[in-house]
């Protein structure tokens, strides 16, 4: 359980996102719904890496699932909450056919399954494009109304798809924390640390690990639900294993053994991608300073935020084994220490 400053902080970090569209610009408020549905992309993978102890190469394929149902349905005029709704459950169905077949095999024979699904489910997206537009995605996927009853609700500003983008996450998270916090939460860790003492004492771990699987795969259908409409299409890249290594650097930047790793791992991941591909222009006016790279490579400015994105990336990752949060707790917990001790 939370003590009470962490209550405190909590609070606050909810009622600031609550009050951040009175002050923030449109970029900003885009910037920030991206977070929000990113950070619940990759809590959902960490259910697997980070409490099950299982890499999926594959995770994306339910979030494109449920963003591709969902933009299917908001496209030919569905209320907004029942393409989520599909979305959700047609990601849930994926991953317990998949992951059935998945949980059988561990460790890298685990990994290698799930990015072999992943990219089946990639091809029959790209190759099927009466349903899913082919290498086009599905596009014009304008939001039109809410589709509570008896309300008529129009989701057209940046503020009310933000404010919607919020509810829905902070509820996937909070119930993604009882699920860890439960005692199904404890197996899920224990099967980590060692499934065969749990064999010994009669649990099904892999029964364990398939209840994960779905659960892991539905939260994922979500957060791709809600992205297809912010994004105003739905286009297969995002169901192929490249995007599924998202989570999992935003997981291991941010820490995989702590719950909100993912979340601060997913505000620094993209808040770096944005500041760099907004700021390149200024690093190739300084290397165009430097002596020893060719004046060829300077002056056609390549786009290449990649590469200085790995490369602030990289001593993020090696200076914080653990994790940024990690790092930080244990920096605190050492300071807290120190002053009792003078003291």
């Amino acid at each position: 359980m939370f003590n009470r400053l962490q209550w405190i902080i909590i609070a606050v970090s909810i009622l600031g996102l609550f009050l951040f569209p009175w002050f923030l610009s449109p970029f900003n408020l885009v910037l920030l719904t991206e977070i929000l549905l990113m950070g619940l992309f990759a809590l959902s993978f960490n259910l697997l890496f980070g409490y099950t102890g299982l890499l999926s190469f594959g995770h994306a394929a339910y979030f494109a699932t449920g963003a591709y149902v969902c933009g299917y349905l908001v496209k030919h005029s569905a209320p907004l909450l029942l393409g989520i709704l599909a979305g959700v459950i047609a990601a849930a169905v994926l991953a317990t056919g998949l992951g059935y077949l998945s949980v059988r095999l561990d460790r890298i024979y685990f990994a290698m399954l799930t990015l072999a699904f992943g990219m089946m489910v990639y091809t029959i997206i790209f190759q099927w494009r009466e349903v899913t537009g082919g290498s086009d995605g599905i596009t014009g996927i304008f939001v039109t109304n809410l589709g509570i009853p008896g309300i008529e609700l129009k989701l057209q500003g940046f503020s009310a798809y933000y404010y919607l983008s919020l509810i829905l996450v902070v509820l996937a998270i909070y119930l993604l924390w009882r699920i860890t916090h439960s005692p199904f939460g404890e197996l899920l860790q224990a099967s980590r640390e060692n499934a065969q003492r749990l064999l010994f004492v009669g649990i099904n771990v892999r029964q364990l690990r398939w209840i994960a699987f779905i659960l892991a795969g539905g939260m994922a259908g979500l957060a791709g639900a809600l992205w297809s409409p912010f994004q105003r299409v739905a286009n297969p890249e995002i169901a192929h294993w490249t995007f599924s290594t998202t989570p999992v650097l935003m997981t291991i930047l941010g820490g995989y053994h702590r719950f909100a790793g993912p979340l601060v791992g997913a505000t620094l991941f993209i808040g770096l991608e944005h500041w760099l591909q907004s700021n390149q222009g200024y690093f190739w006016q300084w290397l165009a300073g430097l002596p020893l790279l060719p004046d060829t490579l300077v002056e056609s400015q390549l786009n290449l935020w990649h590469l200085f994105l790995g490369l602030l990336l990289l001593p993020l990752i090696l200076g914080f084994p653990g994790g940024v949060l990690a790092s930080v707790e244990k920096l605190g917990k050492f300071r807290f220490r120190q002053r009792s001790q003078s003291q």
